[in-house]
């Protein structure tokens, strides 16, 4: 199978059927500043980018533009760029995911329990963002309370494709996925609590990275699970991904779980030669879509080549990662959406009487069938006489994987595997909840120990669809990834 250095567009004969009507003037950083420098301004460039929403709105990618905040910072940026003292992003046009808090504006998880809800303080990736000068366009639209791989769990209708409307975008963070594959924006905020983030970027064809459990604050994101939850960016480059993600990193004093470890400075430098290990199960196991597995032997065979060691590894306790995952998960969003009753936050339902109708009715209106699923699977695990059985037999499990994770590092740079098992599926296509939860089959891995994870659009299948691969590095090692993805692949 021939394999590209740089993933290239598809063929006319395999042209999506609805390519999305207007894109914004640039699709990366880098060409927006080549904008700028030809009397460009960053105002013209956000009003093109409103418009591109606009015009793109059956993706239903966006829930909010907002268009007043999002052209007023564009002409403070413009007014920086004059005297010379804009910041590093400046021209750079994102959006942030529904679950993310912007001050003075709506956020709401895609949730009709949140519906209304305006936000009292921004999140610190959003002030850091625009204290670099970033502009952001809107909110976008994701699975309720970010859980789901498909982003047809919103209470505000699903999420299309923008490569083929037909398939969904992957979840939860399909929104932000769809608003940079559609070139409405040069780059997306997603949270990733178990793929979220990469599985999206596979199915859209963009770059989609979840940093290290630590690097970057949660402080303003709202919780699904505390201990797997992380935000990241979704680009078309990975210099994009670098530039938002040396933005957001670093320590947080309103987020105790933020490391204080130094954040190393991502030169994209060319990182030599590599040990990378490569899940073995990736290329062997059942349901594996043969143009993925051959696309993944190619990349092995190229690196082989080039003179890296690669060398085949088994994922620890593969069969147990998804069923660890979702216990732990659901657990914790059990506790974590206990807060939304009705009377300390959240829809209050007009139709009950007394305390307890109230909590039970205000709940049954705002949740979906989703939320109110892993609620009920979380409670049932840390309930008296199954909490040993279940949640803590998972946490020990969870040791074992990070363990085993840590251990492969110390004889490998990388980890490289696919993404997904197959390329985006249609609308409705997987209707058995146990069937979408192990879309996540290779991600989860990467959250259960807390490692950095990206993945790469390297693949273009004969139906059409892209389709990526991941690699993995060792915790804080974000700087050596990124340049292994930019010289590597």
């Amino acid at each position: 199978m021939a394999l590209p250095r740089r993933r290239k567009k598809a063929s006319s004969a395999l042209a999506p059927p609805s390519a999305p009507s207007i894109v914004t003037t640039s699709k990366t950083l880098s060409e927006a500043r080549d904008v700028l420098a030809r009397n460009g301004s960053i105002v013209s460039s956000t009003e093109a980018a409103i418009a591109s929403a606009e015009a793109n709105k059956d993706l239903n990618a966006f829930l909010e533009v907002f268009s007043t905040s999002a052209l007023e910072q564009a002409a403070r940026v413009d007014a920086k760029r004059a005297t010379g003292d804009a910041g590093p992003l400046a021209g750079l046009i994102l959006s942030i995911k529904d679950n993310i808090c912007y001050k003075d504006h709506k956020v709401g998880a895609s949730s009709r329990i949140l519906e209304g809800f305006t936000s009292l303080y921004s999140a610190t990736v959003v002030e850091r963002l625009l204290a670099a000068d970033a502009v952001i366009l809107g909110r976008t639209n994701c699975d309720e309370f970010a859980m789901g791989s498909s982003n047809e769990n919103s209470a505000y209708g699903k999420v299309l494709n923008p490569v083929d409307k037909r398939m969904v975008p992957g979840g939860s963070s399909g929104g932000a996925a769809s608003s940079v594959a559609a070139g409405i924006v040069h780059a997306a905020l997603g949270s990733d609590t178990g793929g979220s983030i990469r599985q999206p970027a596979s199915f859209t064809g963009t770059i989609g990275f979840k940093p290290t459990y630590g690097r970057v604050s949660r402080y303003g994101l709202i919780a699904f699970a505390s201990s797997f939850d992380q935000i990241g960016p979704f680009a078309h480059t990975v210099e994009d991904i670098a530039a938002v993600y040396e933005a957001m990193a670093g320590n947080d004093p309103r987020d105790s779980t933020t490391s204080r470890k130094p954040v190393e400075r991502v030169t994209l430098a060319h990182p030599g030669k590599l040990r990378i290990g490569y899940f073995r199960e990736g290329l062997e196991r059942a349901g594996m879509d043969p143009e993925v597995v051959a696309h993944l032997q190619a990349h092995i065979d190229r690196l082989k080549a080039d003179g890296h060691v690669v060398e085949p590894i088994d994922v620890p306790l593969l069969d147990h990662q998804v069923p660890t995952y979702y216990i732990l998960a659901t657990a914790e969003a059990s506790s974590n959406l206990a807060r939304f009753d009705g009377i300390h936050f959240g829809h209050r339902s007009k139709a009950a009487n007394g305390v307890e109708e109230t909590y039970r009715l205000s709940r049954s209106e705002g949740f979906g069938p989703e939320v109110k699923r892993r609620i009920l699977l979380g409670t049932f695990v840390l309930s008296a006489g199954y909490y040993d059985a279940y949640y803590g037999q998972a946490q020990r499990v969870r040791r074992i994987i990070r363990n085993k994770t840590l251990e492969a590092f110390e004889k490998y740079d990388m980890v490289l595997g696919p993404t997904c098992p197959t390329t985006a599926f249609a609308h409705g296509a997987i209707t058995d909840p146990v069937a979408m939860y192990l879309q996540d089959i290779f991600t989860v891995q990467a959250n259960l120990a807390g490692t950095p994870a990206i993945s790469l659009p390297t693949g273009i299948h004969t139906n059409g669809l892209p389709f990526g691969v991941q690699l993995m590095a060792k915790p804080f090692d974000e700087a050596r990834l990124l340049a292994a993805v930019k010289h590597l692949f």
